[in-house]
């Protein structure tokens, strides 16, 4: 009788293994794809922001401020000697 119970669950045992594998070799495909894709939208938003650090570097760019003080709201340079300093004493 012990020898037909190890039998059958040995039998049994072998299917429920190879079924464990099968669904433990799908789930790391799986999370393995997960990965790749995770991998390809780190590298697409790393391009985005060196494109945005340029942008950034050549809109803050102090010619272009200038430029841009100068010719849209008609700002000039003031000499050092046309600047007042005003100091507020508690």
């Amino acid at each position: 009788m012990k020898a037909r119970i190890l039998l059958y669950s040995i039998f049994i045992s072998i299917p429920l293994a190879m079924g464990f594998a099968v669904w433990q070799s799908a789930r790391y495909a799986a999370l393995k794809r997960e990965v790749q894709r995770n991998n390809r939208v780190q590298s697409e938003i790393v391009a985005q922001n060196r494109t945005l650090i340029t942008e950034i570097a050549a809109l803050s760019a102090s010619s272009r401020i200038g430029k841009l003080a100068r010719d849209s709201l008609g700002l000039d340079r003031k000499k050092p000697e046309d600047v007042m300093h005003v100091s507020i004493r508690d």
